[in-house]
């Protein structure tokens, strides 16, 4: 039998060292399978042994080649049994390719080369594709900035990923509100009038110093509905990668709809991106289907959830098409105006050029939005939200 009285592991981590330096992208995953798929099945020739390493290393047509040539280049005119642990200096060819299994005696003395294979190099970790959610999905700022203007539709879910993580790194200052709580100042506005009269009594009540406060502020309440109905199926994904930053960075609450209003702050909340959109998704058994906007907000605002809105910024996104009557928008709208503090409507097809809003649903709802921004790509859903991050600063029109 090939290989009897090998040590597996040595030499699936030499063999996958070799494949990997000739080009092959193969991790520890791959290489744990063929440790499995070897003590599974131990090969009985060379035959057995080509297609069980085939079967377990190669993910990719394009890869074939590479491993043909490496496997060819270890195993063509070398005895059967050359990978026990005694001392068998490795074998090597003209080209330079060739295997050094750990424990032979032939890795180099500075670790380089070869290392015991209970301690796998750095390189096969480092390039694990990582697929547990936890680690961000790896490209390029210049990557990224090549794709802000591409639409949602041409990106992939790893550029969609990759993009979601920007925006929350993008949110690191939130808007503020006053609270009723203060706190000593130099430069407050406000004086502080108990310590002060404390510290009166130090100086025969007359008050030489004066204490100042000003109030303490905390996170603006953010609210966010998505419109997933068929007509946003392109903006659906890159919209909840918005919203799970938001869930992340602060305390907002996110919301779905369609034909009926659906709560994902908890789902959108999970650490790997990836199953944090799937999660969701399953949450939303309405979605890719008709619109009803007003009933929506409606429905929010005499929830449980429709104190969230009151002194909160409200963010839209949706394309205002809306099987509701405009007089039902109108009357929603006008009850969100009252609660909200600011409302923003995030319209995919608000920067095409000639655009105007003439769909009912939209038109009766922008009187009372104080922007109205386009969301065709993460450009604008990044510069909506540096307008976000701005907006404690921002006022009503009219006061």
């Amino acid at each position: 039998m090939l290989l009897r009285g090998a040590d597996r592991a040595a030499f699936a981590v030499a063999f996958v060292d070799r494949l990997r330096r000739a080009g092959l992208r193969a991790g520890i995953t791959e290489t744990d399978d063929l440790v499995r798929a070897l003590r599974a099945s131990p090969p009985t020739s060379r035959g057995t042994l080509y297609w069980t390493a085939r079967v377990t290393l190669v993910r990719r047509h394009g890869d074939l080649a590479v491993f043909d040539r490496v496997f060819a280049t270890v195993f063509d005119d070398t005895p059967p049994l050359p990978l026990s642990r005694s001392a068998i200096p490795p074998k090597r060819r003209d080209d330079g390719v060739h295997v050094t299994v750990p424990g032979t005696g032939g890795e180099s003395a500075d670790g380089g080369e070869g290392l015991p294979w209970a301690t796998m190099p750095a390189a096969v970790a480092a390039e694990e594709p990582s697929d547990d959610g936890l680690g961000l999905p790896e490209l390029r700022p210049s990557a990224l900035a090549a794709l802000a203007e591409t639409p949602f539709e041409e990106l992939d879910q790893r550029q969609t990923e990759a993009w979601g993580a920007a925006l929350r790194e993008a949110l690191t200052r939130w808007p503020q509100r006053r609270s009723r709580r203060h706190r000593a100042a130099p430069n407050g506005r406000r004086v502080a009038l108990r310590p002060t009269i404390a510290r009166a009594r130090r100086t025969g009540w007359e008050a030489v110093t004066v204490v100042r406060e000003r109030p303490v502020p905390r996170p603006r309440r953010v609210v966010m509905l998505c419109d997933v109905s068929e007509s946003m199926r392109a903006q659906a994904t890159a919209y909840l990668q918005m919203m799970r930053a938001f869930t992340t960075a602060a305390d907002a609450e996110v919301f779905a709809f369609a034909t009926r209003l659906t709560r994902l702050t908890v789902p959108l909340r999970h650490t790997s991106p990836r199953e944090a959109v799937e999660q969701a998704g399953a949450a939303v058994d309405d979605r890719f289907g008709g619109t009803r906007i007003a009933a929506n907000i409606s429905a929010l605002l005499d929830s449980h959830h429709g104190n969230t809105v009151r002194g909160g910024i409200v963010i839209i996104a949706s394309d205002g098409w809306d099987s509701d009557p405009p007089e039902a928008m109108t009357a929603a709208m006008a009850r969100l105006r009252r609660r909200a503090y600011q409302i923003m409507w995030l319209n995919p097809r608000a920067g095409t050029a000639g655009w105007a809003p003439e769909v009912g649903g939209m038109a009766a709802a922008l009187p009372f939005c104080d922007q109205l921004l386009p969301a065709a790509t993460f450009a604008d859903l990044t510069a909506a939200a540096e307008l976000l991050r701005q907006a404690a600063t921002i006022r009503r029109a009219g006061t």
